[in-house]
């Protein structure tokens, strides 16, 4: 079992998840953060540690946001590493409490 990041860390990507992974499973989109399934160990450190409250043990993912599962898994094989803290998003303030917002996402690459 993974941890999945789910919809509201869509437009946020605050990083303060990734300053706490031991094994540096997170990659980076231009607006959302994935957690590769194959290189999480499952600790569950980065779960307090998002603002947004968007991971989940992938047991206890909404069934609202499912498809984040799949979502994760594919992006987290595209996307560059990210392992080190950085500043939120511009407008990630405004996006925390937005619900809905999957036509938001970006598939392009962070960086």
């Amino acid at each position: 079992m993974a941890y999945i990041v789910a919809e509201p860390c869509v437009k946020c990507k605050y990083t303060d998840c990734v300053s706490v992974c031991p094994v540096d499973c997170f990659y980076e989109g231009a607006n959302f953060l994935v957690i590769h399934p194959e290189e999480c160990i499952d600790c569950g450190a980065c779960v307090p540690e998002c603002p947004t409250l968007a991971i989940f043990a992938e047991d206890d993912l909404p069934e609202k946001w499912k498809e984040w599962t799949a979502l994760n898994a594919d992006y987290a094989t595209k996307w560059p590493n990210i392992n080190a803290k950085k500043d939120a998003l511009p407008e990630a303030d405004k996006w925390k409490a937005v619900e809905n917002k999957k036509d938001q996402f970006d598939p392009n690459p962070g960086g």
